[in-house]
């Protein structure tokens, strides 16, 4: 792995371990250097190395949102009062402590923010809609569409062989 102020260019051997710990994060070392044809310690490094430059953020279980009782997502555009600065941190800073909105996106177009919440039913949404999201700050309008069904979901990202971190 090379590094720059702002790439990292990840050769095979990288993105074959990041391949990997999309697939199995819980995969223990000797498995991973085994996998991609490394020692324990040169993968170790390797692995090291991609999370202090953020390549790697983290490491998480994924959940069944049926099982936890949350089985729908309802996809909602918010447009806001205005769009300047204090307008959208205030926003933003409020919407972080809802628990149910599992993404968040500021958006070009119509609608200044897409969130994707998850929900019990349209009984638990309504309830979100009237108490939470309609009283954010500074907020217009918002519009929601339920999902009908999840036809593809994605947890791993497809490998380039440049990877943009951090810089100015």
């Amino acid at each position: 792995m090379r590094q720059s102020l702002r790439t990292t260019v990840l050769d095979r051997i990288d993105r074959a371990i990041l391949a990997r710990l999309q697939e199995h994060g819980r995969v223990p070392n000797s498995e991973l250097a085994a996998h991609v044809h490394l020692s324990e310690s040169a993968c170790l490094r390797r692995v090291k190395a991609m999370e202090e430059a953020g390549i790697i953020s983290g490491y998480t279980a994924i959940l069944d949102p049926a099982s936890c009782g949350r089985p729908e997502s309802v996809f909602v555009q918010v447009t806001l009062e205005k769009q300047t600065e204090p307008y959208l941190r205030a926003f933003e800073e409020a919407l972080a402590t809802c628990p149910q909105v599992m993404e968040c996106y500021l958006m070009s177009g119509d609608s200044d923010y897409l969130l994707r919440v998850v929900v019990a039913g349209a009984a638990d949404y309504e309830a979100l809609h009237n108490r939470i999201l309609t009283r954010l700050p500074g907020v217009a309008r918002v519009h929601s569409s339920f999902t009908l069904r999840t036809v593809m979901k994605r947890t791993a990202l497809p490998l380039a062989d440049v990877v943009t971190v951090g810089g100015d």
